[in-house]
C-alpha cells in the first residue's frame, strides 16, 4: 500500500499512537500545535537533516538502518556538548509512491533508536516531495555545557574510539551495491572479506551509535564529535580555541577490521582514519594533568592549524580534506 492511499491526517495519528508515552519532564506530547517540555538548567537544541542521494543511497541502505542513523547522528550533537538527550522532532517528506512498508520500517528503526538512547518523539511533520527528506530535531540539558572553545596548549588529544571504518563500510557497500541485514548471522551476502569483517565495518556506516560522554564531559576542556573527519572536526575545534594541534600518526586508532578491509580493496587505512567520516566518536581535549579516558593521539599546540607526524617526528604532507557541503568531493 502507498502513503498517498492512506493520507497525511491517518498517517499521524499511527504515529501519535505508536508514540503516545510520555517520558518525565514531558508535560504535553504529540497531538497539539506544539509540545510543552518542563525545563530546568541549560537546554541544549540541534537539528540535522538526511536527504536522498546526499546523505544515504536506498542502494544499501535500508528504511530500519536509516531510522536508526538519523536519530543517532542528532543524538551525537548533544553528547558532543556534554549533554543528555531527552526528545526529538522529526519531519518526514517522500514521495506519493513511497510504500507502507518503508514507512513502517523507517519508524521500526526511530523506534529501536528511541529505545536505545532513552529519548522520546514529541512532534513533527509529514509531507510530500519529489525524493525522501529527512529531519530531525534534538533537545537535551546539561549542567556543564562542554564546548569547541576551550582547548589550551598543552592539552592531550583524544578520541573515545577507533576511526575511519564508517567510510570503509561506505566503500564496502558501494562496491557490493545491495542492502545487508546486518543481524541476519546466518546468511551469508558476497563480500570481498570476510563476513565478520565486512559486517563491522558496514555496521559503522549503517547503523552509527553515538558515544556517551558521561566519563569524559567533567573533564573536557573542548570537544566535539568526529562527522566530517578527524582532521576536519580537530580543525574546526582549533579554530574555535584560537589554537593549533599536532596529531601522532602512530596513535590514531585503527581497527583491526579496517586494516584487513584496506588492505584487500587497495584503500589507505591511514587516510580513512584521518579523513573518513561519520564514525560519530568524541574527540576532546583535557588537561595534561588529568588522566585519559579514551585513546590520546596528540597535543594542542600555539601554533594554528593541524599537523600530523610520522614515527619519527617528522611532519607528513597529509591533505585535510573531508566531507563539505557544497563542494567538490572529487
Amino acid at each position: 500500500m502507498k502513503l498517498s492511499q492512506i493520507g497525511e491526517f491517518s498517517l499521524l495519528e499511527r504515529l501519535r499512537n505508536r508514540f503516545h508515552a510520555r517520558s518525565r519532564g514531558l508535560l504535553l506530547g504529540i497531538g497539539d500545535d506544539a509540545a510543552v517540555i518542563k525545563t530546568a538548567g541549560n537546554t541544549l537544541v540541534t537539528s540535522d537533516m538526511m536527504v536522498e542521494g546526499v546523505h544515504f543511497d536506498l542502494s544499501w541502505s535500508t528504511p530500519f538502518q536509516l531510522g536508526f542513523k538519523l536519530v543517532s547522528v542528532n543524538i551525537s550533537d548533544i553528547y558532543a556538548m556534554g549533554g543528555i538527550p531527552r526528545y526529538i522532532l522529526l519531519n518526514f517528506a517522500a514521495g506519493k509512491d513511497c510504500t507502507m512498508r518503508f514507512f513502517e520500517d523507517f519508524f521500526d528503526g526511530i523506534e529501536y533508536a528511541l529505545k536505545t538512547y532513552a529519548v522520546s518523539l514529541v512532534g513533527g511533520d509529514i509531507s510530500a516531495s519529489d525524493r525522501i527528506m529527512l529531519s530531525v530535531t534534538a533537545i537535551g540539558s546539561a549542567k556543564t555545557i562542554v564546548r569547541r572553545r576551550g582547548a589550551r596548549p598543552g592539552d592531550k588529544i583524544c578520541v573515545t574510539g577507533t576511526l575511519g571504518d564508517a567510510a570503509c563500510g561506505l566503500e564496502l557497500l558501494r562496491r557490493m551495491k545491495r542492502t545487508v541485514d546486518l543481524e541476519d548471522t546466518k546468511k551469508r551476502h558476497r563480500s570481498p572479506l570476510p563476513w565478520e569483517t565486512a559486517v563491522s565495518l558496514m555496521r559503522r556506516h549503517l547503523m552509527p551509535v553515538a558515544r556517551d560522554p558521561s566519563a569524559i564531559s567533567g573533564k573536557a576542556t573542548a570537544m566535539i564529535d568526529v562527522s566530517d573527519g578527524l582532521l576536519v572536526d580537530l580543525g574546526r575545534l582549533c579554530r574555535e580555541s584560537g589554537v593549533g594541534a599536532r596529531v601522532r600518526i602512530a596513535d590514531v586508532p585503527r581497527s583491526d577490521a579496517l586494516k584487513t578491509a584496506a588492505s584487500s580493496l587497495g584503500l589507505s587505512a591511514r587516510a580513512l582514519s584521518l579523513s573518513g567520516g561519520e564514525d560519530y566518536e568524541l574527540l576532546f581535549t583535557v588537561s595534561p594533568k588529568r588522566k585519559t579516558y579514551g585513546i590520546c593521539i596528540g597535543e594542542i599546540t600555539r601554533s594554528a592549524g593541524v599537523e600530523v607526524i610520522d614515527d619519527r617526528g617528522r611532519r607528513m604532507n597529509i591533505s585535510h580534506k573531508g566531507y563539505q557541503h557544497f563542494a567538490d568531493q572529487g
